[in-house]
């Protein structure tokens, strides 16, 4: 009778298998398909693409042995969708292979004009090749904003410098045109994980705006301060307050260049009256302005006065800054953290900025005359194809998987995970991917479960759209890499979603891949 019992189901949840996606399952070797963990696997996700959760949406898994890139789960694998974050593990992985994983960026303060007498009749430049990380909190040894700003000062006044008769430029031009991808939604881009790329970035292009909330629920909420401190912008604000721990729900409206940003939603009521203010995210509309701006206000505070306007350029903003000189002469040098470091970040803080500055970088090494976003995505492209990965679905918006619009399939991200397991980087760059159950955005996901500690997994999401990609060890030892992905979830489904993924990864686990 237990035979018998087992026979049905076994041929009930072959047949549900491939009723859902017979079309999409590849050939695979024998006894591989048939294995009891396979079809336990692919019925949980059948499950959860036919329940309440997905049903009106599309669950995505694909699973390969990476040593060889033999697929061996393929469901709706060939459909493209929407990857968010998970992009970042093409991103980092393309740019560790391809630059190195010591490769550092240098952003430089000069000077063009003469020094006579103290006085330097001329520009002071801060020249910026890209990198992300320059002022960031993050890394010790490297300097944080206000310590940058203190090493330019410094460096200006041993030169001998105390009077600049002439500007403060942040000098951005390495990328000329307007570095924003067309296709992220404009909800996004006045917020922190919405920051814009500049070839001058600081601080993350962050900024902090600090409200004091009202003292009921519905009273405006006004906004005290930015820090740091932004005189230059305007706000209009119609943020409440809301009740007591719900959060951060402001939303800033902005876009790159505009010194003008819209503030709406809500802030908590506050608990406590020694601790009445709440900060919000935002991003830095122009970070080479910014650049150029605080490093005046440091010189004049250290006793050097200038007299010029502070000014940006590149990006694609016209050049209004008379140049006094074609000659530039170096003052310092700031290096960034290696690569590997920056890597790192990218997966386990899943920062949009840093993955758009990888894709450019690296684009650009591959292809000296890459000069836009497309460019580069088309050279990322092709440098994967030219490794024979497919890329049929393959057509990605930015470097970061915040647009929306943007796409792979599940079959894409598992192949070029495949490949770069076959790199000498990759030891590096498996290193730099979060840790599913202890670290990263996926330190809270599977916990308790065979997947925690066993998956390294980045994670994505945006509006509607779930997703995970990564590696795991089979059973049997065998190194496998997967791509789930979900779109178009019900709404109010999170927990639903969560659930139903964590299942997948369990699952994930007791495949054996040889």
């Amino acid at each position: 009778m237990f035979t018998f019992r087992w026979l049905c189901v076994s041929l009930f949840l072959s047949w549900t298998v491939m009723s859902a996606s017979a079309q999409d399952l590849p050939p695979v070797q024998p006894g591989t398909i048939d294995t009891v963990a396979t079809q336990r696997l692919l019925a949980t996700v059948e499950a959860f693409q036919s329940g309440p959760a997905a049903r009106f949406g599309t669950v995505a898994l694909s699973v390969r042995r990476a040593r060889d890139g033999q697929e061996l789960i393929g469901y709706n694998a060939r459909l493209s969708l929407p990857s968010a974050s998970t992009l970042k593990l093409i991103t980092t992985g393309t740019a560790l292979v391809v630059l190195g994983s010591t490769y550092t960026y240098t952003t430089t303060l000069e000077y063009d004009g003469t020094i006579k007498d103290s006085v330097l009749t001329g520009n002071l430049y801060i020249r910026g090749s890209g990198d992300p990380s320059l002022g960031s909190w993050r890394y010790t040894g490297y300097p944080d904003l206000a310590t940058v700003q203190t090493i330019w000062s410094d460096a200006v006044r041993k030169a001998g410098i105390r009077q600049v008769q002439g500007s403060v430029v942040g000098d951005a031009s390495l990328y000329g045109d307007l570095t924003t991808p067309d296709t992220w939604p404009y909800g996004d881009l006045g917020n922190y994980y919405g920051a814009s790329l500049s070839a001058l970035n600081i601080n993350e292009n962050l900024y902090r705006v600090f409200f004091k909330p009202g003292r009921t629920i519905g009273a405006a909420a006004g906004v005290l301060r930015t820090d740091p401190a932004l005189p230059y912008m305007t706000f209009m604000n119609s943020v409440t307050t809301d009740a007591a721990g719900t959060g951060d729900q402001v939303n800033i409206y902005g876009a790159p260049f505009a010194t003008q940003q819209w503030l709406t939603g809500q802030v908590p009521l506050s608990t406590s009256a020694r601790n009445s203010e709440f900060s919000v995210k935002g991003a830095l509309p122009d970070p080479a302005y910014f650049a150029a701006f605080a490093l005046r206000d440091q010189l004049q505070r250290d006793g050097v006065a200038v007299s010029g306007p502070v000014a940006s350029i590149g990006g694609g903003l016209p050049a209004t800054v008379p140049v006094v000189g074609a000659k530039r002469t170096v003052l310092h040098q700031q290096k960034s953290p290696a690569l590997l470091e920056l890597a790192q970040q990218t997966n386990f803080q899943s920062i949009n900025l840093y993955a758009e500055a990888l894709l450019r970088t690296t684009a650009v090494s591959l292809d000296k005359t890459v000069r836009s976003t497309d460019a580069s995505i088309k050279v990322i492209t092709e440098f994967w194809g030219k490794k024979g990965v497919n890329l049929d679905g393959f057509r990605i918006k930015d470097g970061s998987g915040l647009s929306t619009v943007g796409g792979l399939t599940a079959d894409n991200m598992t192949g070029i995970l495949s490949a770069m397991s076959r790199e000498s980087v990759f030891p590096q760059f498996y290193g730099t991917i979060p840790v599913v159950g202890e670290t990263g955005t996926v330190r809270s996901l599977a916990r308790g479960t065979a997947a925690a500690g066993n998956i390294r997994a980045k994670s994505g999401s945006i509006e509607g759209v779930r997703a995970y990609a990564g590696y795991f060890t089979a059973a049997d030892g065998e190194l496998m890499t997967f791509a789930v992905l979900v779109n178009k979830y019900t709404t109010g489904q999170n927990r639903a979603v969560t659930a139903q993924l964590e299942k997948i990864m369990a699952g994930l686990v007791g495949l054996t891949g040889k």
